[in-house]
């Protein structure tokens, strides 16, 4: 089986992290990438990683072609304004941006702060889960990824909300720490070096868009409140939720709420040791890979869970998810494409 994948917006950082991936797997083949302010380039210009991987070079997208699969990683909100054209064109059709993560039009109007500029189509878009979303997945022809910040904050506290084990009387706090890669390509006056390198600043203390995603996925959970700061890494989030449990909950219930969750989740991993220097989740050893890292630690006396999830944001928080959640709609082996296991020191 070969399926035939086109790439929308293929210069950006999504884009490139996906025809990297796919350019790897087995039963894909990368027909055109595009890009309109690299038109007629090697994509080895943009991504120096591909050189000699790929011959391909950009087209320009209104010369873009007819593909089993199409993939989008336009800015957000850019999809939304010709998702017709774009799916006429595709047996399926992915986008990498927030154009369609959500179901609800007040959600986005509350969280995004204007209207959706096509509301009907909210929620015939499959949610990139697949640790949540698996049964929706197979033979879908709409999927929309997750944002990085939700996917790590999403992975680390379904288990515990979904069992019921959080006191909802109690508001939760969920802290993110990001990369500087999560902000895309094109750089800004808080990208440029001098102002990122150093830093560890909070820019999102409240109001984060990625909120609307925990309110979404996370259903009967207690309030939440999401607080986002860079730090200087290129890749990574991690995410640091203090949520409170029931009475009577113990370490026991915790536990088995996760590995009856995440046992046999092919990417998702309990990080519970209780020697040497790795005993919590780490960004560090996920760079390049889908795994999400997740790790817990409750404190009996106050009811405290603190819950760390770990994600590469390009991979697991994009276009890793993406591609898993496209592998279980086209009936393939879902880690197909993405067994890198990530580099150590």
């Amino acid at each position: 089986m070969s399926v035939t994948v086109a790439i929308v917006g293929a210069s950006g950082y999504a884009g490139g992290e996906f025809l990297r991936l796919a350019l790897g797997h087995p039963e894909l083949t990368v027909v055109q990438a595009t890009s309109r302010e690299h038109a007629g380039m090697p994509v080895h210009v943009v991504h120096p990683n591909l050189r000699r991987v790929t011959d391909l070079r950009f087209d320009h997208p209104d010369d873009l072609r007819e593909a089993d699969v199409l993939v989008s990683a336009l800015p957000h909100g850019r999809l939304a304004e010709r998702v017709d054209d774009l799916a006429a064109r595709c047996r399926v059709l992915v986008d990498l941006s927030s154009d369609f993560r959500l179901r609800s039009p007040e959600a986005y109007r509350r969280h995004y702060g204007g209207e959706h500029p096509r509301p009907d189509l909210l929620g015939a878009f499959v949610y990139a889960n697949p640790e949540l979303h698996r049964p929706e997945l197979p033979g879908a022809t709409r999927i929309a990824g997750a944002g990085c910040i939700a996917t790590a904050a999403v992975l680390g506290l379904a288990p515990v909300v979904l069992a019921g084990l959080l006191d909802p009387a109690r508001d939760g706090v969920v802290e993110a720490k990001v990369g500087s890669s999560a902000a895309g390509r094109e750089a800004g006056p808080s990208s440029h070096h001098p102002e990122r390198a150093g830093v560890v600043r909070t820019y999102a203390p409240t109001r984060h868009r990625h909120l609307a995603e925990l309110e979404q996925e996370l259903p009967g959970a207690p309030r939440l409140h999401l607080t986002a700061a860079a730090v200087e890494r290129v890749r990574g989030v991690l995410v640091t939720a203090h949520v409170f449990v029931r009475p009577g909950v113990g370490e026991r219930d915790v536990l088995a709420a996760y590995r009856g969750r995440y046992g046999d989740e092919p990417f998702v991993r309990l990080v519970l040791a209780r020697r040497g220097i790795h005993r919590v989740p780490d960004p560090k050893v996920l760079d390049g890979t889908n795994f999400c890292d997740v790790g817990f630690e409750l404190d009996p006396d106050t009811g405290r869970l603190v819950v760390m999830s770990a994600v590469d944001n390009l991979v697991k928080g994009t276009a890793g998810h993406a591609l898993q959640a496209l592998n279980v709609a086209l009936g393939l082996d879902e880690r197909a494409g993405l067994g890198f296991p990530g580099l150590h020191p």
